[in-house]
């Protein structure tokens, strides 16, 4: 039975209902995590949950250390990976409150090398055309399908499975000018965290979706209030207590064994030659490429 990850965002600094809990302080080859992970049960799987800001939210998302949050799930033994995130919607018909599970990433961050595990002596192309993972994502979007369906109709959001996540840095929201621009390019949500995990996640071999929490319409709705924290924060409280049922029920699906195609995606994306990588490198990333050095 597969192990899972949760990184939870804004709104989403613990599971409840965990059991056997444990606390693991980790130090990776990239530094230190958000946090202590989480680790014990949940409906009988086995979870590990990492607040990405922070318990308290205390880390910017340009803070945030991508690399040792997604190596610490990786030498935890963790096979697929489930984000949270707030998100701003880009588009009419995705209100606040709704969920989307992105299968698309736009970049516009600036710092690409923080969003890999390799370089000093060791390259890898890993594919990214399709970024997520597809059977995870199917499977969360029939589970919150099932959770919605069950709710009266006046406390019913609406699921959109599949859309563009622009992956800006902030901290600051962004301006008109830009945000209307993603919508000129039909992108469906924007947010400052989930395309570096996407990323590590693919060269780290875990699966990984992100559940994209609608809080408001950005800045480009011309009908709408300037977005503010406190906007911003009654949504999260409303989109918390969804994700949190929604966990609950999605984890014993995606606990099963995998049959997509992530846990492979390093087999032909090494390029250097094993005897040509440093050894100092080829430690550190030992969890990663270790069975293709075997």
């Amino acid at each position: 039975m597969a192990k899972v990850g949760i990184l939870g965002g804004s709104g989403l600094y613990d599971l409840a209902g965990m059991e056997a809990v444990e606390k693991r302080e980790l130090s990776t080859p990239f530094g230190d995590p958000s946090d202590a992970y989480v680790c014990g049960t949940l409906g009988g799987v086995e979870v590990c949950f990492l607040p990405r800001h922070g318990v308290g939210h205390r880390v910017l998302p340009s803070e945030i250390n991508h690399r040792a949050n997604i190596m610490g799930f990786k030498m935890l033994g963790v096979e697929r990976v489930i984000s949270v995130s707030a998100v701003g919607s880009l588009r009419e018909d995705i209100h606040p409150r709704d969920l989307l599970l992105p299968d698309q990433y736009l970049d516009r961050t600036k710092h690409a090398l923080s969003h890999t595990f390799f370089g000093k002596g060791i390259v890898a192309h890993v594919g990214f055309g399709e970024p997520a993972c597809s059977d995870l994502r199917r499977i969360i979007a029939e589970t919150a399908a099932d959770v919605l369906q069950a709710r009266s109709e006046e406390d019913r959001p609406a699921l959109h499975v599949g859309g563009t996540y622009v992956s800006m840095e902030g901290p600051a929201f962004s301006t008109k000018a830009e945000s209307c621009f993603y919508r000129t390019l039909d992108c469906s949500v924007i947010g400052m965290t989930s395309l570096p995990e996407a990323k590590l996640c693919r060269e780290a071999e875990l699966c990984y979706q992100a559940i994209a929490m609608v809080t408001d319409y950005d800045c480009w709705h011309e009908s709408e209030e300037a977005v503010t924290v406190e906007m911003v924060l009654g949504h999260l409280n409303a989109n918390t207590i969804f994700a949190r049922e929604l966990l609950s029920r999605v984890l014993p699906r995606v606990a099963g064994d995998r049959h997509c195609v992530c846990g492979d995606a390093l087999k032909h994306a090494l390029i250097t030659q094993a005897d040509a990588m440093p050894t100092d490198t080829k430690a550190n990333l030992q969890p990663i490429i270790g069975k293709y050095l075997a």
